[in-house]
């Protein structure tokens, strides 16, 4: 079964980001490596802080549109719901 990912990356100035995919293991490395041209790369946003899982590609859409038109401290209280201390959720993932 395919599985789909809202996430929120942040900077270490605390900027977020609020993405999908369906390869977050993946896609955190390009945010990561900077291989995406646009405001990941200009902020410097390379630390997983969020992310929820569904199977359907439709909620998980609505979803990340519904997060991304949410002001920041209510995005700031989802993050916190589940890693107060902001840390760095895909540490181990990959080889250094």
């Amino acid at each position: 079964m395919k599985q789909y990912y809202v996430y929120i990356m942040a900077s270490r100035s605390r900027t977020l980001y609020t993405g999908v995919t369906d390869d977050l293991v993946q896609r955190v490395f390009e945010h990561k490596d900077k291989l995406i041209e646009g405001f990941t790369k200009k902020y410097n946003i390379t630390s997983l802080v969020y992310y929820e899982v569904t199977s359907d590609i439709q909620a998980a859409i609505q979803r990340e549109k519904q997060v991304k038109g949410w002001l920041r401290r209510r995005k700031i209280a989802l993050i916190e719901t589940t890693n107060p201390e902001w840390k760095d959720l895909s540490d181990g993932w990959y080889k250094t």
